[in-house]
């Protein structure tokens, strides 16, 4: 959920997703899910090669998290209908919930060692190697000394098998049954990406043509890319591996990275050589030389941005052994605290040069989002010992609680902006992560709050959903008002189109995870439907102009994140609990899994291995 709107995009725009910001989370995060996290359940020729550049090309990318997307082109194309399975009669549930057991150990508690991952004899045989072989080819790919990095050793430290005893699948027929029209959906999105755009971006559906844009900085391959865990997650091998082989074949690593992706992250670090330390939005791969956007105000860096490296880079350090990395992002956290906040807010846009903030402009959305998801993301990838992260996160939700949190004159809990004290009464879809965060961090809030915090979770979800059932489409638009009589729409022409985000999905999920309430799963097959109704076409799927119009016109884009986000969360959604386990796998901002970090365990295994080999 990062920034993924630049400011004063117009209507046509379409909700530019930062394709800039994507820029760098396709090289950041992708070489950190493929080379660490992946290596649970991934291949090894994929491991060291989620980094992606024309082999012609290299452009600057960006000092942050996101996936965005460049102005897009409309098609009068009708949507055509599809048939959907039967649904399921739907469960109606309260807003307030029960917290469902996480079964987290506490810090320091490793019960590991005794319920450790069994071999991996529950996966299909096509998706799993020896560990000696996966720790070997790591070893490798880090080019570090022996002890850098062990595949064997994190796996060890699993309290469960990654993909679940039965690659989670539910236990009803009508659960399975939508899980399977999923996985049709995200293999029918494939299918027609890779009949008429392989290579490219992203598919526009309606013309049935590859899109590449330039702000995508030259990278090719997008949809590739952010599919691959997707596709692994659902058994979709034969796409995994046609994916699989486009990444082998067709990237030109050597001209930038030689034959180390770490070698990446040993690029991006002079972003970071600002008299703060705070980095610059833009670096150029091959010069060095790291900027600022031009749109941001006085030269500012933007909260989002820097604020979601945090998981990405502490996986670096482990793969590398290489501490920087850690200090880097670190240091941001010194910046962050030391700073006057007002009213305990974080505002978008600091200067990286005199360390202050520049604007006093407050959103959980654009511009914010995903700092927030990765102070209490990181607390948890940590083991739950990191402590700064922590106070940090609840720090700020009790400042977004006092000055954002509003309820509407009908009870609907929504998160409002602040301008420099002023509330704009204003609630974007990609706010709407903001439930299954808030959700995630309740069970380790202070004892008295944690069911408040569930609460509030689950009100956020309801009122985003709440956008949703309130449109003629059942498709939440871009952003929705709380003023002017409006409850949970739309009021301005601009703020009307659906780009096929993930957000209120996504806190669909981790509701579900968390507490067991039917009516999450019931809430995500309405949007299955309308996604079939609405988005569907003949060629693949399509964002829509106007969710509160059944005459739909299309966007004629079919955005990465939706394959990589989307469609995954509703999998997950319809999946045993089994499938990428909360205890063992934080998700970063764009979906992609990344294992929590069990140092002691891992220490423990450290000094195994160095008995046994004495």
């Amino acid at each position: 959920m990062v920034f993924r709107k630049l400011p004063g995009v117009s209507a046509s725009g379409m909700g530019l997703r930062l394709s800039q910001k994507f820029v760098f989370l396709l090289f950041l995060s992708g070489l950190v899910t493929l080379c660490f996290g992946a290596l649970f359940f991934l291949p090894d020729s994929v491991r060291l090669k989620r980094i992606f550049l024309s082999k012609t090309e290299t452009q600057p990318v960006t000092v942050g998290s996101g996936s965005e997307n460049d102005a897009r082109e409309a098609h009068p194309k009708r949507a055509k209908e599809q048939e959907r399975p039967r649904a399921v009669a739907s469960a109606k549930g309260e807003t307030s919930t029960k917290l469902k057991s996480l079964s987290r150990p506490p810090a320091g508690s490793h019960e590991a060692t005794a319920a450790r991952a069994p071999e991996d004899r529950t996966l299909p045989r096509s998706r799993t190697e020896s560990a000696s072989q996966r720790a070997t080819s790591a070893a490798r790919g880090a080019a570090a000394a022996p002890d850098t990095f062990s595949y064997r050793r994190f796996k060890g430290c699993l309290l469960k098998p990654p993909l679940g005893s039965d690659s989670g699948k539910p236990g009803d027929p009508a659960t399975t049954e939508r899980r399977e029209k999923v996985k049709e959906m995200m293999k029918f999105a494939w299918d027609n990406y890779k009949l008429y755009a392989w290579g490219k971006n992203e598919l526009r559906p309606l013309t049935r043509n590859g899109h590449v844009g330039n702000m995508f900085g030259g990278l090719r391959g997008a949809s590739i890319i952010d599919s691959l865990d997707t596709l692994y997650i659902m058994g979709l091998m034969d796409e995994y591996n046609d994916a699989k082989e486009w990444v082998k074949s067709s990237l030109d690593l050597n001209s930038l990275f030689k034959n180390k992706a770490l070698e990446l992250g040993e690029k991006l670090l002079p972003a970071f050589n600002t008299p703060t330390g705070i980095p610059r939005g833009v670096i150029n791969l091959g010069s060095g030389t790291s900027w600022s956007w031009g749109w941001a105000s006085a030269g500012s860096s933007i909260l989002a941005e820097f604020g979601t490296l945090h998981l990405e880079f502490i996986h670096l350090t482990e793969l590398s052994s290489n501490p920087i990395y850690t200090e880097k992002v670190m240091n941001i956290r010194k910046v962050l605290n030391k700073i006057e906040k007002p009213h305990g807010l974080y505002p978008n846009f600091l200067s990286p040069v005199s360390g202050n903030w520049v604007q006093h402009h407050v959103s959980i959305g654009g511009l914010g989002d995903s700092f927030y998801e990765y102070l209490i993301k990181s607390y948890l990838m940590s083991d739950k010992t990191d402590d700064d992260a922590k106070m940090m996160y609840y720090s700020a939700l009790e400042a977004i609680e006092a000055n954002l949190v509003q309820k509407s004159p009908s009870g609907l809990t929504y998160m409002a902006e602040w301008r420099g004290g002023i509330l704009d009464h204003k609630m974007g879809h990609l706010a709407c992560f903001s439930g299954g965060m808030i959700g995630i961090g309740a069970d380790d809030g202070a004892p008295d709050k944690r069911q408040h915090y569930l609460d509030l979770a689950a009100e956020i979800t309801h009122t985003c959903h709440e956008s949703y059932t309130r449109s003629a489409t059942k498709l939440g638009p871009e952003a929705f008002r709380f003023d002017a009589g409006a409850e949970a729409t739309a009021t301005r022409l601009s703020d009307r189109y659906y780009i096929l985000r993930p957000e209120v999905i996504e806190s669909y999920m981790y509701m579900w995870r968390l507490t067991h309430d039917p009516k999450y799963r019931e809430w995500g097959w309405e949007a299955v439907e309308a996604l079939e109704e609405h988005c569907r076409v003949e060629s693949g799927f399509s964002g829509i102009r106007d969710v509160y119009t059944m005459t739909v016109g299309h966007d004629n884009m079919q955005q990465s994140f939706f394959l990589s986000e989307t469609l995954k969360y509703l999998y997950l959604l319809f999946s045993d609990d089994d499938l990428l386990p909360l205890e063992d796998w934080v998700f970063n901002t764009e979906a992609h899994p990344l294992p929590v970090v069990r140092k002691s365990c891992l220490q423990d295994e450290a000094t195994q291995d160095k008995t046994l080999a004495e």
